[in-house]
């Protein structure tokens, strides 16, 4: 049987309904004339909310049964979750139907989600329905002999100037700012909206097998922290790939290599395969390289016991793993000159997209100078240690910015959940063009700090890729 909205299958986007009981038969003439002021007000708010980018998440709540594909399925729908995305740069609906065992995900352009969702609601296969902006929550909601009503409200926690969209990414973010595009869209309360927006969903198989969640697919309390950061890394990994050359034609076409160097157990790796190829529908090939042979045989049983297509897991680290092909590169908490290393292979490969999460910063500190005037802020031991987290990782951006990326550096989750939090993004520019004057930022901050040497600056021009 095919999956719900395969339009190769079925002539007509939707399946004819069969009833199921009274509340499910389609409406008579007299309901579906009176309806049909309500159902045009609802379409007409959801369709405005969508071209505006203020469209957070529409709920179809209470299935009342009859749609022959979700029949077909065996199990009781719960509730179908549409959220907006953006797919080979076109906006589309992703569609989550949610039963009690598993998640189904159907991409949909907004022509055809408009298309299946407006004979869903015309025929009352649902019994409400619940669209949010950041400001209001609509309401569509039908009685018991099917007669609609539209409400709209406002919500208590609602921030006029907020504004929400598909998750895509347009312009770079300056230094030392997160950017808003890798955001979620703003959460929403209300009843009917209790789930924070996440990329992916907490019934995916890896996270049970890697003990995020129970058997019931339940968040296992002691991860919640953990499931934060994946969600995270997930939104700024999405973010970076709607602006890279991958999303462009024809690349958009063809399969993406990501390597994650240091990826111990595995949870942002699996987390990074599942959103390309499950989510995005992507063809993808991601490998974890690790160098603990423990995790490295705990992933790979995953793998094989998922039968999960397009991973794999390797034992080694990034000074002697050389793949042969790298779109992606991540690094996370790789010590010292480590996220060096990673750096330079991911701009000798020509990587598209490059992440870091830097941690011990040990080469640049002993070489520091304390420059007058700011000799009596640095006699303290842990300013020192903060002027060289600062200056290292400032480096390594104007270096990648030297060698053709616009990078960032920001703070990638709140130090409420973990003290390693600042990530490089680096995502590779279409054209260099010229690295002269970054070059000569780079000259004049060393020589006011008495830097003598950087790692990765020396890796660079020992191959030749930044200037003299």
């Amino acid at each position: 049987m095919a999956a719900p909205f395969e339009r190769t299958t079925m002539p007509d986007p939707l399946p004819a309904r069969q009833p199921a009981s009274e509340l499910a038969r389609s409406p008579d003439a007299d309901t579906a004339q009176a309806n049909a002021a309500p159902l045009a007000r609802f379409g007409a708010l959801l369709r405005e909310a969508a071209d505006a980018g203020r469209l957070v998440q529409l709920m179809l709540v209470a299935y009342q049964g009859g749609v022959a594909d979700i029949e077909a399925l065996g199990q009781q729908l719960q509730r179908v979750i549409a959220r907006p995305v953006t797919l080979r740069g076109q906006p589309h609906l992703s569609l989550v139907l949610r039963f009690p065992t598993k998640d189904i995900t159907k991409n949909l352009t907004l022509d055809e989600a408009w298309h299946h969702l407006g004979l869903w609601l015309r025929d009352g296969a649902f019994r409400n329905a619940h669209l949010f902006t950041p400001t209001e929550e609509v309401q569509l909601a039908f009685s018991k002999k099917g007669k609609a009503t539209v409400r709209v409200g406002k919500l208590s926690n609602a921030k006029p100037t907020a504004q929400t969209g598909a998750q895509t990414v347009s312009q770079p973010v300056a230094h030392g700012a997160a950017p808003a595009e890798a955001s979620a869209p703003p959460a929403v309360s209300g009843a009917h909206n209790r789930d924070k927006h996440r990329l992916l969903e907490l019934s995916r198989p890896f996270l049970r097998e890697l003990g995020v969640t129970d058997a019931r697919g339940q968040l296992v309390p002691a991860m919640s922290r953990k499931w934060k950061q994946i969600n995270k890394f997930v939104e700024v990994f999405a973010a970076a790939l709607a602006r890279s050359p991958l999303a462009q034609p024809p690349r958009d076409q063809q399969p993406i290599h990501v390597v994650d160097f240091g990826s111990g157990k595995g949870y942002l790796t699996f987390a990074i395969h599942d959103w390309l190829r499950h989510t995005l529908q992507r063809e993808a090939v991601v490998t974890g390289v690790e160098l603990r042979e423990d995790l490295v045989q705990l992933c790979r049983g995953v793998i094989g016991k998922l039968h999960l297509d397009g991973m794999a897991y390797e034992q080694g680290d990034v000074r002697d793993h050389h793949p042969a092909q790298l779109n992606v590169m991540i690094a996370l908490h790789a010590c010292d000159i480590a996220t060096d290393h990673a750096i330079h292979l991911g701009i000798r490969a020509g990587a598209d997209i490059i992440l870091c999460s830097p941690c011990c910063h040990k080469e640049v500190r002993p070489q520091l100078l304390n420059p007058h005037p700011l000799r009596p802020i640095l006699q303290h031991g842990i300013h020192q240690a903060q002027e060289a987290e600062m200056l290292t990782d400032g480096l390594r951006a104007l270096l990648l910015d030297a060698a053709g990326y616009d990078t960032q550096v920001f703070e990638f989750i709140s130090l409420e959940h973990t003290n390693k939090n600042k990530m490089i993004l680096a995502v590779k520019r279409a054209e260099a063009g010229s690295a002269d004057a970054v070059v000569a930022q780079i000259r004049d901050i060393k020589a006011f700090y008495g830097i003598q040497a950087q790692c990765l600056e020396q890796l660079l021009r020992a191959d030749g890729l930044l200037p003299a």
